[in-house]
């Protein structure tokens, strides 16, 4: 049998700051209270790492082991199913008492004491408020028609279309001119009657 032997400097954080070290903590040399923040926070970051990695579902073990295991497998498949019902909750629309269902339920099983708290009964009775844009939905089609309407009624005020009706007629002066200059006027006047 291995005996493992464990480093418990490197494991366990420094001991805090007393208050006299405190008052103190702007004279501290450089990497001083801080180099022993990051040096917890690296040390916390890698046993998270190595724990997901070990014990995670990707682990070879764990596949291995459920693929072995019939118990296991079902609870796996359920994971998948719960997993599922979450995303079909999530794409489909529901009335807005959902919110005060599911808290009713989920309060239903803590305890006794729990369930009577102010904040529990403030949370049985919530009811989720919908977004801007879905009150909103119901009139876009009205909206819509109300801009196309408006729309066309400043083309008009504007002149839009009038100013488009010279330029029309600009245009075809500008170009019987052309075929005056090259090809003649009988010509033209045959192209382009009057």
């Amino acid at each position: 049998m291995k005996s493992v032997s464990t480093n418990k400097a490197a494991l366990s954080c420094p001991p805090p700051l007393l208050a006299s070290e405190d008052a103190g903590a702007g004279n501290l040399p450089k990497g001083g209270q801080n180099g022993r923040v990051n040096k917890c926070r690296k040390i916390r970051d890698s046993l998270r790492t190595a724990i997901r990695s070990h014990f995670g579902l990707k682990a070879n073990w764990i596949q291995n082991h459920i693929a072995s295991c019939p118990r296991c497998q079902r609870r796996f498949a359920s994971i998948g199913k719960v997993n599922l019902a979450l995303s079909l909750v999530k794409s489909q629309s529901h009335k807005l008492d959902l919110l005060m269902r599911a808290n009713t339920q989920a309060i239903g099983v803590l305890k006794h004491s729990l369930r009577e708290a102010p904040k529990a009964q403030k949370i049985k009775i919530m009811q989720s408020e919908p977004k801007l844009l879905e009150k909103c939905s119901v009139y876009k089609h009205s909206a819509a028609n109300i801009a196309a309407c408006i729309t066309i009624l400043l083309l008009v005020k504007i002149g839009v279309f009038s100013s488009m009706d010279k330029f029309q007629t600009h245009g075809q002066k500008v170009v019987r001119q052309y075929y005056v200059n090259h090809v003649g006027e009988d010509l033209t006047n045959d192209l382009f009657p009057s």
